[in-house]
């Protein structure tokens, strides 16, 4: 019989004496859990040598897994789902779970198609790439702008489901993000952060998932995260020292890095390199620990808390810095108010205009152009739209009288048709409401507007609404037929939505993923709350220390 002594630490720590050659997994954990007050064993992991340790078949015993005299074990609470769970209701929940993670690709794959090929936009905002200044950026070709794209709202989304600490799903999240952009050419984003950041991301979601399963993996992401926030960052973050203007936003970033890293070589039995990264880790958790009187001065000025900390955060504790820092960022929120608004407006005169033969949206710069030469705008836009965006040759049709007449027909008769369509459905409504047909048609051309014909109507004596109820409502019921196909009016240049892409949309997934952009800013990544990461620094610097000392 093999005797040995295992070094135990975590959630239990001594030295607990077992018979290497009968003892099974199973039954350690048993001891473990028993010795730390754990209400069942099955609420531990066990990892040794970052492998964690299963039960298996209860066939192999200690010795033939591989543990012997002095080995150390770390002994973690699980990452468990609630208890008491029906078979079925687990299915039920994880098929829903597939079911929306499926959704979730779908809508950000259409989004990114939809806002990266010129298409009209169905909404009232364009999503568009921008560098941390806030300027609009190109980068590559249509296809590596539209991965670029999809990978930033799954990122983003992914964020969102860390802060509400359901990793499993942000771990889903996150490598669907990876994957798009790994369709990108890699040089249009070699020099950008935002690939490295979200392996750090992922690497976060496996720690705190607590599976150690994934160290092998995890140490080689990493490994590029560093390389790449180097080759973005520069050598000892000196580039984005000059692109920050001297400002300290991604001290938070390399905390949780070097964490991780810790982490790692702790669980690959590399003390001292683990114990390095640590201290390090530990030595920028105090440089980013906010001392009260520096906060409880910004929130004299009536900033929140958290706007306060991550402000000083960014700018190294510097007061003076860090209320600079908060008067600009307040400014650029006026400013992106201020463009997003204006470019609503574009977005319903570029509705206004149609779509062009590829559906796409008429390009405002070109139209611009086209104005400032002396072209009427209404013109400008048509010749555009009928030829694909190509300026010369829509200047080759305003140019020419034939082409330029019947570009004029053109607007007046869809005008017409705008005008018939809109006197129609103010009929209708109108009709809808009681009034008799006749009546309805009399005050539509006495006033501009249907609201203009309602207000008159209402003064008028009701002399035939009774009787006129059953022919309206048949009429109205005709309506939904005409309205239904009016809608191929839209393929002509017309306003009206299609009903179909209206179908195709999944706008409960599309919301969820602009609006984790719509409240993202350029420094987003890099705002990190560092207690769990200080908790953790801890953690493991106490697990190097209970190993040293034994």
């Amino acid at each position: 019989m093999v005797m040995g002594k295992l070094k135990i630490g975590g959630a239990w720590s001594g030295v607990l004496e077992v018979e290497l050659d009968d003892w099974t997994v199973a039954k350690l954990r048993e001891e473990v859990a028993n010795r730390s007050g754990f209400p069942t064993p099955n609420c531990l992991n066990l990892i040794s040598s970052g492998k964690v340790l299963r039960d298996g078949d209860a066939s192999q015993n200690l010795a033939q897994l591989g543990l012997k005299n002095n080995s150390r074990i770390l002994a973690s609470k699980a990452a468990v789902d609630q208890h008491g769970k029906s078979v079925k209701e687990e299915f039920l929940a994880e098929e829903e779970r597939a079911n929306r993670l499926s959704r979730l690709k779908i809508a950000a794959t259409i989004l990114a198609t939809r806002h990266a090929d010129g298409s009209l936009p169905v909404e009232d905002f364009n999503l568009e790439l921008e560098n941390q200044s806030g300027q609009k950026v190109e980068l590559g070709s249509e296809t590596d702008q539209r991965a670029v794209m999809m990978g930033l709202m799954l990122h983003a989304n992914g964020k969102a489901l860390m802060k509400r600490e359901q990793y499993r799903d942000a771990l889903e999240v996150l490598n669907m993000g990876e994957e798009s952009f790994s369709l990108c050419n890699p040089k249009v984003i070699e020099m950008v952060d935002n690939v490295p950041i979200l392996q750090i991301d992922m690497v976060w979601c496996y720690f705190m998932l607590r599976d150690i399963s994934w160290l092998s993996v995890a140490g080689i992401r990493l490994e590029k995260a560093r390389e790449g926030i180097e080759r973005a960052h520069g050598k000892e973050s000196t580039r984005l020292r000059i692109l920050q203007g001297g400002r300290y936003p991604e001290l938070a970033l390399h905390l949780r890095m070097e964490l991780l890293e810790g982490v790692i070589a702790y669980h690959h039995g590399h003390l001292q390199k683990s114990k390095n990264a640590l201290s390090s880790a530990q030595s920028r958790y105090f440089q980013l620990q906010v001392p009260d009187d520096s906060l409880s001065f910004l929130l004299s000025m009536g900033y929140n808390d958290r706007e306060a900390k991550r402000a000083l955060r960014m700018n190294n504790l510097d007061v003076g810095s860090a209320l600079d820092f908060l008067i600009e960022e307040k400014a650029k929120r006026a400013q992106k108010q201020k463009e997003d608004l204006q470019r609503q407006k574009e977005i319903l005169e570029q509705k206004k205009y149609g779509k062009t033969p590829l559906k796409k949206a008429v390009n405002l710069e070109k139209l611009n152009q086209l104005v400032s030469i002396g072209f009427q705008k209404e013109l400008a836009a048509e010749a555009l739209r009928r030829n694909e965006n190509d300026a010369e040759k829509a200047l080759d049709d305003l140019t020419n009288p034939e082409t330029n007449a019947a570009i004029q027909n053109e607007i007046i008769s869809r005008k017409r048709k705008r005008l018939r369509e809109a006197t129609k459905a103010g009929t209708d409504n109108l009709v809808a409401m009681g009034f008799d047909r006749a009546s309805v048609e009399a005050a539509l051309r006495r006033f501009d507007s249907e609201e203009q014909a309602l207000n008159y109507l209402v003064t008028q004596p009701i002399t035939n609404a009774a009787g006129s109820v059953g022919p309206d409502h048949q009429v109205g019921g005709s309506t939904g037929e005409e309205r239904g196909s009016g809608g191929s009016g839209h393929e002509v240049g017309g306003s009206s939505t299609q009903p179909k892409p209206a179908e195709e949309r999944d706008v409960e997934m599309e919301d969820e993923l602009t609006g984790e952009l719509g409240n993202a800013d350029a420094y987003s990544d890099y705002d990190i709350e560092v207690t769990k990461e200080g908790e953790a620094i801890n953690e493991y610097l106490a697990l190097i220390s209970s190993a040293e000392n034994a």
